[in-house]
């Protein structure tokens, strides 16, 4: 039996840096998460960013509309759809998976902590933190950069910068435009990205282990993880 092995969507150079990293995000939003909770008004840090874009928000609202839109059902539906796609034909199964669970994990679990935080903007039933739209461009750059990251085959620190780099990117057009509109506090925006970049992580390396379970070995001794075991 010949075969070639799947390549991994979590890089290996890249697992000792990304990992503290997505802890240390995930203890960013537990403590933001804890500090603003059942709070109905922004922070110290809130107000004085919303001081610094106060009146450049209205020259900006239509680019923000635009990003905003990517974070909706069809824009997102959209941009996950071209890019699993892509992935596919690239032959890159893995980084399909980890695109949809990814995505659908980050976004799920925005939507479950909300209601758990309890703080809310412009009303009672407006819960914000962590912001979805801020998670969700964030961990759809994150995985596209894991998949340049591991195609390139970039060392640990190219690497790594490469995918915070483009999930910084991503946070922060997503993020300064849920703060233009006034959908969210900029410190929601963190807990966004923050969530992202915890969840994303941890998927691609459950991504990773599963994959290599199912792996069959080659004649060669590696894995061919394209077809499974049959017992």
């Amino acid at each position: 039996m010949t075969g070639r092995p799947a390549p991994p969507v979590l890089h290996p150079p890249l697992r000792a840096w990304l990992g503290p990293l997505a802890v240390l995000a995930a203890l960013t939003v537990l403590a933001l998460g804890v500090l603003y909770a059942d709070g109905g008004a922004p922070g110290r840090v809130d107000a004085r960013i919303g001081a610094a874009v106060d009146g450049v928000a209205p020259r900006w609202r239509d680019v923000a509309l635009a990003v905003d839109f990517l974070g909706e059902p069809v824009g997102a539906a959209t941009l996950i759809g071209i890019t699993v796609t892509g992935c596919l034909l690239l032959r890159r199964p893995r980084a399909a998976v980890l695109l949809v669970a990814g995505v659908g994990l980050t976004v799920a679990t925005t939507t479950l902590l909300k209601p758990l935080v309890g703080r809310t903007i412009h009303g009672e039933e407006n819960l914000s933190f962590p912001s979805g739209h801020t998670a969700f461009l964030t961990a759809f750059a994150l995985v596209v950069a894991l998949l340049v990251a591991g195609r390139l085959r970039l060392g640990r620190t190219a690497g790594t910068s490469l995918v915070l780099a483009a999930g910084l990117i991503a946070g922060a057009a997503m993020g300064g435009a849920q703060v233009a509109l006034g959908a969210h506090y900029p410190t929601d925006t963190l807990g966004g990205w923050c969530t992202a970049l915890a969840v994303v992580t941890a998927t691609a390396w459950l991504v990773d282990r599963a994959a290599d379970r199912w792996a069959v070995p080659t004649d060669d001794g590696t894995a061919d993880t394209g077809r499974r075991v049959r017992r």
